[in-house]
């Protein structure tokens, strides 16, 4: 059945693309804040553990409800990890092992990454898509990132 949300096909299929690749970056990070939380080492090893928990926890629900948005309207969700490496805009570094002091620089990046693009796909789910539902959702999304990147800036500072 089609989805009759008062946005057009078009429009609804682009903030899907929109939203996959979102989706895509979300993966990407949780997977690498994963592997952080498993490989911290150091003086500052329970601290960052729990941290590094607490963000792969939040990113999980972002994940999740990303996915949530895209049934809502009205296509199906991407899932696989070949699918998310094609869209996602960060970066993976396999085998490398970083310490923590660089496990929070490249964390940071990649938030501030995510910030970006979320802010392009405000613009563009307003702008070109019509969608204030979209954008809401994306602002919020947004607004977690920003919170974790300035937790993670005060460590560096």
């Amino acid at each position: 059945m089609k989805t009759k949300i008062g946005i057009t096909e078009k429009h609804l299929h682009k903030g899907v693309v929109l939203l996959s690749a979102i989706l895509s970056d979300e993966m990407t990070l949780y997977v690498k804040t994963r592997k952080f939380h498993w490989n911290v080492s150091g003086e500052s090893f329970m601290e960052l553990h729990k941290l590094f928990e607490g963000q792969y926890k939040q990113l999980e629900e972002a994940i999740d409800e990303i996915a949530e948005r895209i049934g809502k309207l009205g296509e199906k969700t991407i899932g696989t990890m070949t699918e998310f490496s094609k869209l996602t805009s960060i970066k993976e570094h396999p085998g490398k092992h970083s310490s923590s002091k660089d496990m929070l620089k490249e964390l940071l990046q990649d938030h501030e990454t995510v910030i970006v693009e979320l802010r392009k796909g405000i613009d563009d789910c307003i702008e070109k898509n019509k969608d204030a539902g979209t954008a809401d959702f994306l602002t919020g999304l947004m607004e977690q990132h920003e919170t974790i990147a300035w937790v993670l800036r005060r460590y560096l500072n």
